[in-house]
């Protein structure tokens, strides 16, 4: 699993792709069918990207915008966009400059309900996430009054009723390679089913008891599908096939769905399956797993959005002209989160609660030059460059030496971590020292006062 920075950082810039407007029904379906699959976050984002892109200039955002309106680390801005690529409503592209990046997100439609009850992965997971009940209920709500319709006579005209073509010499031959706006049509799940051998499903299939034109009527997308949902082989396949065929040696999909789920229900569980999300990211360490003080800071500041770490760090509501000097930071310099809350929350120490622009820029600058990238090298340079940055706050000025310090400078307390430790390991190797002294000591029969 790759690390989050090598995926996506906040300065990364995107473009939305909306071909067509959305409808109602459409948010219908996010709504009431997705939601439970993707959670809020996901549901969040989408609908961010969708209020944008209905906009009618082509507007080119960077990440920062969405943590800002989601309220969300980039951590969980990016298991939402992986969820909603992995269930089929966004497609994503990634342009290189150098070492900028930019993504173009193509919101995709939803499927409509009758092709989202078709698929046997969305429609086991939305019944294991909401119940019997409520997807009886769901699908119910978005059934047809057959009945109603047979009473009906279609007597719509057709197109050759109405019209009739008239010579006039015009030409319809058109550049093929021309592309127009229009809607698209939702691919569902993108499902690779290169994993599922097909050519042992069919060599345990005899022509006489399964012909090859019945089993080529079956999309292998739809037996890859049900063989992952039910973590079925292929020849546990090769008996859900035969369970499957009709009296005219024919295979439904509809009948193949239903062996498939009998087969289960028989031979593994009655319980429906569950399907358990899996991210690419490199998961962040466990909070058992964050030994020290120093690692416990650093996830603080990777993980935390500035404007949140100033609330922390003065208890209040941060003015406007700091947030607008992280985010510029940010935004403009490229430095990632980590890095600009740990300078921040420096400065604002050192300095009595002061972040002052020039100051800050100066001490931004030098770690650019340095490529310092994560929250744990900039508290290690911070530590370096102490006594620099002492004389760039005080632009060259040195204090008189018969004048003494008026207050205790103040600085994060991850600062003196590492001398904190040496000294600690010094205390610990003493302790030890003493306490071998005092047991050869008591061995000897010795006391404090000579012998006993």
């Amino acid at each position: 699993m790759a690390p989050l920075y090598k995926e996506l950082q906040a300065i990364d810039s995107y473009t939305i792709r909306l071909a067509h407007p959305f409808s109602d029904y459409d948010r219908q379906l996010l709504t009431l069918f997705y939601q439970p699959l993707i959670g809020r976050d996901a549901m969040s984002l989408f609908m961010t990207l969708w209020a944008d892109a209905e906009q009618q200039d082509s507007t080119v955002y960077n990440h920062y915008h969405l943590m800002n309106i989601l309220t969300l680390p980039l951590g969980p801005v990016f298991e939402a966009r992986i969820s909603l690529e992995a269930i089929g409503l966004m497609r994503t592209s990634r342009k290189k400059n150098g070492d900028a990046r930019e993504f173009m997100y193509e919101l995709l439609p939803p499927l409509d309900a009758k092709a989202f009850f078709a698929d046997p992965l969305l429609s086991t997971f939305l019944f294991s996430k909401i119940g019997e009940q409520a997807y009886r209920n769901l699908r119910a709500r978005f059934m047809l009054d057959v009945k109603r319709e047979d009473d009906f006579e279609d007597v719509s005209r057709t197109f050759l009723d109405v019209y009739t073509p008239v010579q006039q010499g015009f030409s319809t031959d058109m550049n093929e390679d021309v592309h127009y706006k229009g809607r698209n049509e939702p691919m569902g799940v993108p499902f690779v089913q290169s994993e599922f051998d097909f050519d042992l499903l069919r060599s345990g299939l005899s022509e006489q008891m399964v012909p090859q034109a019945a089993l080529s009527t079956v999309s292998k997308a739809m037996i890859a599908k049900m063989a992952f949902l039910y973590t079925l082989n292929p020849l546990d396949m090769q008996k859900v096939v035969m369970m499957a065929l009709d009296e005219d040696l024919k295979l439904p999909e509809e009948r193949l769905r239903k062996a498939a789920a009998e087969f289960y229900k028989m031979n593994v569980t009655k319980e429906p399956p569950v399907l358990q999300k899996v991210f690419v990211q490199e998961p962040a360490k466990p909070q058992a797993e964050l030994k020290t003080r120093d690692d416990e800071q650093a996830h603080y500041l990777e993980n935390t959005a500035p404007i949140d770490m100033l609330r922390d760090l003065s208890g209040k509501e941060p003015l406007s002209v700091d947030v607008q000097l992280a985010e510029r930071l940010i935004n403009t310099h490229g430095l990632s989160i980590g890095v600009v809350n740990t300078l921040l929350q420096f400065v604002y120490l050192r300095n009595d609660g002061k972040l002052t622009n020039k100051y800050v820029e100066r001490i931004a600058s030098h770690w650019m030059n340095k490529k310092v990238e994560t929250a744990e090298a900039a508290m290690e340079m911070a530590r370096q460059e102490h006594d620099k940055y002492t004389k760039w706050k005080n632009e060259g000025q040195k204090p008189s030496p018969q004048r003494k310090p008026t207050r205790e400078e103040k600085v994060p307390e991850w600062f003196h971590k590492k001398e904190q430790a040496k000294d600690d390991k010094v205390t610990k190797k003493s302790a030890a020292v003493d306490e071998e002294r005092r047991q050869l000591l008591k061995e000897l029969g010795v006391t404090g006062d000579g012998v006993e």
